[in-house]
């Protein structure tokens, strides 16, 4: 409790009392009172940890002049205070049990990933960590070099320009534009909107990359300017010298605002969640389009893809993790601010339980896309190294240690048995610096004798008018009034500091505000206790809080800071990066920063000021006064600053930033052979390619090395069949008209329709399958309308179910079965083969699968799960292996006592903390455990028939139960229609213990989804859906 000393002794002697402080030893002055009530203060008065409101208290205590009144209120202090210490005695408990149990979980999945690899790094083979630049400009080893001459930049370059790059980066949430962004006008349009915009134009003007999308949200609704509705923005470049020579068509930097969720509202990034899936459909859509587009540019008419996908924020990150699945090209990740941390921090508070806190800030739901991010990313981007080792090390998938490990046994070309970490690179933000020339005058303006003085902008009359002598060197803070931001600590050391006081001037730049009554509660508490504290100590003409500045005067700022030689500080708490302290540098002011976070690396970089304890008060005091008061030490960091600012250009950036993607191992969709490729049979109209692909398995199909011995009856079957297709295909190919069609049935239908309905068994599914049927008999006949089975179940035991029943297979185009796994055609070629097997499918989704280094870990968790109050000793195990249904791709359990199994999450959980990447589902209600590659999914299985075969995501409608398996919640959003079932779906309640609320991704204003309540004993379900299907369009009534 800084500065509240006077508290220490009331705490000892309460805290030794402890319960014991009750009505019956209360005082005697209270009893007499008769009218104070412990209980009634503790709701009306206690309020948090607002240690400041405390201090307030006591000062009140202390002026009261009734001696009566005086002791009443310190006796209510004293109640007071032992509340706030038991309270945060609760809380450090909590955290340090929290803690202990990351950290045991941590080490036990260590040790097992350890002892699955079977040996450890030995001494010499720990790997060189990813570090920035010394203090001294030197790079270490984990950068490439700094360009340090032109000739060098020259020679990098030409080395680049035969590529045609095309990179994706993604930012959801905000409004963006290029020019006149609104920094500040909400707590979503901060400095990550400057970012992204600036890291677009940025890496488009750089050698070898041709084309940079920032893909966002469309708003078009009255409450914002009109800009943020339009569909594509060019992103001009800040100077024509930084124009590539490869000028295209569609070449440069672009916003590209996809619609999605309300469209006639601006909504905040918690609501965006149940939108994410419409926004990665229209996403897809847009990149499918603008690499045929830029094939075509480019000469070779082959698709370009994008040599990656960055996501920007949870949210975006959530979007780039499906969006790289579904395209099958490498991912990058960039936190921004993690949800882990602000958990812990807003727990730590106490203000707010975890589920108030999930209801306000959907932080559950923000914490497994950032998990999820780091199951699909290749490398995670990180401004400093405070992020990696303070905040990423919280998540379940990331683990330092282990990364070590990992990357020492890459470089030895020895097996990780299946588990993956991504890499972290840490890559400071970059400013644009060319246009900043630092002044060196007064600030009367006197620059020499031969130059012409310019008029001053206007925001420096706005900001000199409140000082009696605006000469005077100028303490520049800008920050909103923030808590966080720790501005009233600022204010106090230089309030009670009188040779500060009397040596400069105080300037806070705090946003903008027409009226502090309209300004959210906390940041209208904290101006008003900055302004108390400017008349306490009786401030006036002494610190500037001016009401408004443009974005575009920010540098304005700057300058007139500079030309008082004035000095910039950033007393936060903590502080993730701390942009404001690279552009005070370029425009050569000396900085005092806080010590934790960002400005660390900053300072460790340009050595222009000094770092300060953001809670001692005096350490800021005596750090402002010895830069201003001692020129030459002003002037040293000052020119430090200035000759090192260049290792934070964008030119810097995008060198490291391009070099991390060459790292990257090139994916792109399999089926899509580049020039260098060696492919006779290739189509010339792809993407959409041919079935023949598909059908000579016999010369493609891959097992994995370490399945070998594992005999898996239906690939073996499909492998068999398909070597009779590939004879049948060189007659095809020779003119017999009669066999198979050369594209897929789905191809030529107006509409398809998915039956995704979980139901408890085969015979209930095929009930509502039967039911859909009849209720488009017409248009199934004529073939507008295709199906496609969606279903956690084994090919091998749908087909059996069919020809039991004399169902013909092919009244489906598609089947997507074990949860998404596998994927197979139907085919007219065979009754006896009467499938298809896509194997391009498995390639497009086996990225980072464990093989059986993941299937020997889920065989030794399923061994521990035991009943242990079983009768016999052969049924204790609950989870056993299904070897009959397991194929490479899905590994399949039984489970034989669902109540006895951990939640999904769980699961979940264990094999990210072993690096083990996979998507993990309950299914069947709860009797099976399906595990997949962590980019498979049903839903995205459709994503992959809309890239493959142009299936039209908007002419999809997808039938579903009221619940169902743990992939459920995908079907719910995305561009396509969804029925959902009313009393179908699984009876246990698999989702009961889920990671976040099935509410917080579920689309609630929406014209997509529709509920179909079947009725009992009605023959007229038929017509009821018809009238359904209608609705959407689909049907004509």
């Amino acid at each position: 409790m800084a500065g509240n000393d006077w508290i220490n002794s009331y705490l000892e002697a309460i805290l030794d009392v402890g319960p014991g402080l009750d009505d019956a030893k209360s005082s005697l002055l209270l009893r007499e009172r008769g009218r104070f009530s412990p209980t009634r203060y503790f709701v009306d008065n206690v309020i948090g940890f607002d240690e400041t409101d405390l201090h307030r208290s006591w000062v009140k205590a202390q002026a009261t002049r009734s001696p009566q009144e005086r002791n009443t209120r310190l006796e209510n202090m004293c109640w007071r205070i032992w509340n706030l210490a038991r309270q945060k005695k609760q809380l450090e408990n909590e955290e340090a049990n929290r803690a202990a149990k990351r950290r045991i979980e941590r080490e036990k999945g260590r040790r097992e990933a350890v002892a699955d690899m079977s040996e450890d790094l030995s001494e010499g083979e720990k790997g060189e960590t990813i570090s920035d630049v010394s203090a001294h400009g030197d790079v270490h080893k984990g950068r490439l070099p700094r360009m340090s001459s032109l000739d060098a930049m020259e020679a990098w370059a030409n080395q680049q320009k035969g590529k045609k790059l095309y990179i994706v980066l993604i930012s959801l949430h905000g409004l963006i534009r290029g020019e006149n962004m609104e920094l500040g006008r909400d707590s979503d349009t901060g400095g990550q909107v400057k970012y992204v915009v600036e890291l677009a134009r940025a890496l488009a003007s750089m050698p070898g990359v041709y084309r940079v999308d920032l893909l966002t949200r469309q708003v078009a609704c009255p409450e914002v300017d009109s800009s943020y509705g339009e569909p594509t923005e060019m992103l001009a470049p800040h100077n024509s010298d930084d124009m590539t020579e490869d000028i295209g068509e569609s070449s440069g930097a672009y916003i590209i605002r996809i619609p999605f969720g309300p469209k006639d509202i601006y909504i905040p990034k918690e609501l965006l969640w149940p939108h994410i899936p419409e926004f990665v459909d229209g996403a897809l859509s847009h990149i499918m389009q603008m690499s045929k587009v830029l094939g075509e540019q480019l000469g070779d008419g082959h698709p370009v893809w994008p040599v990656a996908i960055h996501g920007h924020y949870a949210d975006a990150g959530d979007s780039a993790a499906r969006l790289s699945g579904a395209l099958n090209v490498p991912m990058l990740f960039t936190g921004h601010s993690l949800g882990r941390d602000k958990l812990e921090q807003l727990l730590r508070q106490g203000r707010l339980t975890k589920d108030e806190i999930n209801a306000t800030y959907k932080i559950m739901r923000r914490i497994e896309a950032e998990e999820l991010s780091l199951d699909a990313s290749e490398v995670v981007i990180t401004s400093t190294r405070q992020e990696i080792d303070e905040q990423w090390r919280l998540y379940d998938g990331f683990d330092p240690v282990l990364e070590k490990k990992l990357r020492a046994r890459i470089r030895r070309n020895v097996s990780c048995y299946g588990r993956f970490m991504p890499r972290t690179v840490v890559i400071p933000p970059g400013m644009e610096f060319n246009h900043i020339v630092p002044h060196d005058g007064d600030v009367d303006g006197e620059t020499g004798e031969d130059q012409q003085p310019s008029p001053d902008p206007s925001i420096w009359a706005e900001i000199m008018r409140f000082f009696t002598n605006p000469r005077k060197p100028m303490i520049l803070a800008l920050a909103r009034p923030d808590p966080k931001k720790n501005l009233t600590t600022l204010v106090k050391a230089f309030g009670e500091c009188r040779p500060l006081r009397e040596l400069a001037n105080l300037t806070l730049i705090m946003g903008n505000r027409d009226n502090i009554d309209e300004m959210s509660s906390t940041s209208a508490s904290m101006l008003l206790s900055i302004i108390k504290m400017i008349d306490k100590y009786d401030l006036y003409g002494q610190v500037a809080y001016p009401k408004h500045h443009k974005q575009s005067e920010v540098p304005d700022i700057y300058r007139l800071a500079a030309k008082t030689k004035g000095v910039f500080i950033n007393p936060a708490f903590i502080e993730p990066f701390g942009l404001t302290l690279i552009e005070a540098a370029a425009h050569g002011l000396p900085m005092v920063a806080t010590k934790n976070g960002g400005p660390v690396d900053i300072h460790r970089v340009l050595d222009n000021g000094l770092l300060i304890d953001p809670h001692d008060q005096q350490s800021i005091a005596d750090a402002l006064l010895k830069l201003v008061a001692d020129k030459q030490l002003w002037a040293k960091c000052r020119a430090n600053g200035l000759r090192n600012i260049h290792l934070f250009s964008w030119t810097e950036h995008c060198k490291t930033y391009l070099s991390r993607i060459a790292s990257c191992k090139p994916r792109h969709p399999r089926w899509l052979k580049s020039n260098n490729d060696d492919d006779e049979n290739s189509e010339s109209d792809s993407p959409s390619d041919s079935l023949r692909d598909m059908q000579d398995i016999s010369l493609n199909l891959k097992f994995s090395i370490d399945s070998e011995d594992r005999n898996n009856k239906l690939e073996n079957a499909v492998l068999s069949y398909s070597k009779s297709v590939g004879k049948s295909t060189q007659k095809t190919v020779s003119g017999d008209k009669n066999e198979q069609p050369k594209f897929p049935a789905i191809r030529r239908r107006t509409h398809v329709f998915v039956i995704a309905i979980d139901a408890d068994d085969i015979e209930s599914l095929f009930e509502n399958v039967h039911r859909i049927f009849e209720a488009v008999e017409n248009e199934k006949s004529d073939g507008s309308i295709g199906f496609i089975l969606a279903t956690s179940l084994q090919m091998a035991h749908i087909h059996s179910y069919l020809v039991s029943k004399g169902v013909n297979p092919s009244v489906f185009d598609a089947y997507i079965c074990n949860s998404g796994a596998d994927l197979y055609y139907s085919s007219t070629h065979s009754e006896d083969n009467p499938f298809v097997f896509d194997l391009y499918y498995h390639s497009h989704i086996e990225y980072r699968w464990g093989g059986e280094g993941l299937r020997k870990t889920l065989i030794k968790w399923a061994a521990s799960i035991i009943d242990r109050k079983a009768e016999n000793k052969s049924e204790e195990h609950v989870v056993t292996e299904d070897e009959e249904v397991s194929t490479n791709y899905c590994y399949a359990f039984n489970v034989h006592k669902p109540g006895l199994v951990p939640p999904v999450k769980e699961l979940r959980k264990l094999m990210r903390i072993q690096a083990l990447r996979c998507h993990v589902i309950y299914c069947q209600n709860g009797k099976k455990i399906n595990v997949i590659p962590v980019s498979a999914s049903r839903s995205q299985a459709l994503r992959y028939l809309h890239l493959r075969w142009g299936m039209d995501l908007s002419k999809v409608v997808v039938f579903v139960g009221e619940s169902g398996d743990t992939d459920y919640e995908g079907f719910l959003g995305g561009v396509h229609k969804s029925v959902i079932i009313k009393g179908i779906g699984i009876t246990n309640q698999l989702h009961a213990n889920r990671i976040y609320p099935l509410s917080d991704v579920t689309p609630t204003e929406t014209t997509n989804i529709l509920v179909y309540t079947p009725q009992q004993h009605n023959n007229n379900n038929a017509a009821d859906i018809r009238d359904l299907l209608g609705k959407f369009g689909v049907l004509k009534p």
